[in-house]
């Protein structure tokens, strides 16, 4: 017989209202509890000539694949192993540089045995993610971070909501916090993530920037009809005005439409110029000059270290 529902539209916002809450509680609970032995944990990680490899059974498998993947790509050379596919010939992923972080609320988790017992026989440490430091796991640990006993937000306190919340945020924790002991940069990032938004965003301007001939520049002194030319051969919409090769100002087709009058081939690129034109350093990132073009309203930055212009970006560059 079919199972029917009554939903409950109150009690539906109220429970998702009261999970948030529980495992926010229970994270602000886990930052307090965080002491010298988080720091040992991170020196351990930090000493081993080898890879992290990263084990848990079921939803703890889960977080810990997660784990894995964020330590990779933050300059942690890392791995995810299957406790159970271990036993069966996965071991062989492990060799003696490496550590071994392992994930298990109980710590009784029988699938860990014998990647523990492997782990221990050829001396990797093993750095513990448990609620209870006296299970075999714990035991078994050379350093056990330890979960503070709360309830799972599951109504019925079985589903592993909290202590896998709680466990993804200590696994981020040790990656942050090895990232930063290596001094890993923005171009470390953006090497590791070619691809997508991610690495679009750390590229800097210097990696996209118009240059040498194909800047649109004219000196103060030239008349308008070079700077015409320049600005219809280059079509970035603009001119960068020099003086003895320091930047001045910018002429903009804004601009000639504004100025446009009988005499205007007369005119010499000072008479239009708009002094102090905004600039970018080259260092700056691509998502940095995005922004800055929309908080001011315009499609162009020349690119300087100084005062001399060595390239310049337009909007559609950063596209």
């Amino acid at each position: 017989m079919k199972k029917t529902f009554r939903f409950d539209s109150q009690q539906a916002l109220r429970q998702g209202v009261d999970t948030v809450r529980q495992e926010g509680e229970a994270l602000l609970q886990l930052s307090r509890s965080l002491d010298d032995n988080f720091t040992r944990c991170v020196q351990c990680l930090l000493s081993i000539e080898g890879r992290v490899g990263v084990t848990g059974m079921g939803k703890s498998g889960h977080i810990a694949r997660k784990i894995a993947a964020t330590m990779a790509s933050t300059g942690t050379p890392a791995y995810f192993i299957h406790p159970a596919e271990a036993s069966h010939g996965d071991l062989g992923m492990m060799t003696p540089r490496d550590a071994l972080v392992a994930i298990s609320n109980s710590g009784n988790t029988a699938e860990l045995g014998d990647i523990l017992f492997y782990a221990q026989a050829h001396a990797l440490p093993v750095v513990a993610i448990t609620s209870n430091p006296q299970s075999p796991l714990g035991k078994h640990a050379d350093h056990c971070l330890v979960l503070p006993t709360v309830h799972e937000a599951c109504p019925l306190d079985c589903a592993p909501t909290t202590s896998t919340t709680m466990s993804l945020a200590l696994g981020d924790a040790l990656a942050m916090a090895l990232m930063q002991a290596r001094g890993f940069t923005p171009e470390d990032f953006k090497s590791f993530h070619p691809g997508g938004s991610l690495g679009q965003k750390l590229l800097r301007v210097r990696d996209i920037m118009h240059t040498g001939t194909a800047v649109p520049l004219c000196d103060i002194h030239d008349p308008m009809s070079i700077v015409i030319v320049e600005m219809s051969k280059k079509m970035l919409g603009c001119v960068g005005v020099t003086d003895h090769g320091r930047l001045v100002g910018i002429i903009t087709d804004g601009d000639l439409r504004r100025a446009m009058c009988p005499d205007l081939l007369t005119k010499t690129a000072d008479e239009l110029m708009t002094v102090h034109p905004y600039t970018i350093d080259v260092g700056a990132t691509v998502e940095q000059a995005r922004r800055m073009m929309k908080e001011r309203k315009v499609t162009s930055f020349f690119v300087l270290p100084g005062d001399m212009s060595v390239g310049i970006v337009h909007i559609h560059d950063l596209e």
